[in-house]
């Protein structure tokens, strides 16, 4: 893993959305070109709410805008295809897995001057566009359904700590990387992209250095791509670092059967 590239990667001169065009670049060898696109929608929500001035109601237009004229309201979906989490393709099929969305339209929101964060709420990444000191409203970036009240208290009652403060600190740019890296293996291991996976999880890894969990699934994806050798010691650690796992107690009993000389390694 490349310390200079992921340097770029969180760099506080980044925008989060530039910081994600930048790991597509890496995971796909391409640079994306989406400028163009989001530059139209960003102004046909400027026109929209160019004549409001209560900031709450200008925030609501900004939603009903994006979410009904420009065709973002969607559904949620498992696992989302690889296309949905490729931010030019994501723009023009209006088809985008929900950390991305997110991602997009923090931006789209920041280019109207006005504010937002994306929260994390358990269990989903939102986005909150803050009104003034006091309003703000948090949505859901898939669908564009906001919360009310009583729907966040539910939600945050089971965080530990003091339920105001779950929710006001937006996630840092390290978590965003982790749900976005993540949501796109998954889809990229799904349309046996294997390749391609394994750089998310060498950029997971970046992130969080022997995480057992994405250690076990670089095994997988060495595996797959018939590199077993190296595979093993992954396989070995997660098993080592999880063994109570049910998936662990399996992969153990089949390492057991292996003699890692007589495999082959390609």
């Amino acid at each position: 893993m490349n310390d200079l590239l992921m340097s770029e990667i969180k760099s506080e001169q980044r925008n989060l959305l530039s910081s994600l065009a930048l790991v597509e670049e890496y995971i796909f060898s391409e640079t994306p070109t989406f400028e163009d696109m989001l530059n139209d929608v960003s102004e046909a929500c400027r026109e929209a709410i160019s004549d409001i001035e209560e900031p709450m109601d200008k925030a609501e237009c900004l939603i009903n805008e994006l979410y009904v004229s420009q065709l973002f309201l969607d559904n949620e979906r498992n696992v989302w295809p690889v296309i949905a989490q490729k931010i030019s393709s994501a723009v023009e099929y209006k088809l985008m897995a929900p950390v991305l969305k997110a991602a997009i339209i923090q931006s789209i929101v920041n280019a109207c001057e006005m504010e937002a964060e994306i929260v994390f709420v358990p269990e989903k990444v939102m986005i909150r566009i803050i009104c003034d000191d006091i309003y703000s409203i948090i949505f859901e970036p898939v669908s564009g359904e906001s919360l009310n009240w009583q729907q966040l208290d539910s939600r945050l009652g089971d965080v530990e700590g003091d339920p105001s403060q779950a929710f006001l600190e937006p996630m840092e740019v390290n978590s965003i990387l982790v749900e976005y890296l993540t949501s796109l293996k998954n889809s990229l291991i799904k349309e046996l992209q294997f390749d391609k996976a394994l750089k998310c999880v060498d950029l997971l890894l970046a992130l969080r250095p022997d995480d057992p969990f994405e250690r076990r699934d670089r095994g997988f994806l060495l595996h797959q791509l018939d590199c077993f050798k190296v595979a093993y010691d992954d396989y070995q650690f997660f098993v080592k670092e999880c063994p109570q796992d049910p998936a662990a107690q399996l992969l153990k009993l089949q390492l057991d059967k292996i003699t890692i000389a007589d495999t082959v390694l390609h």
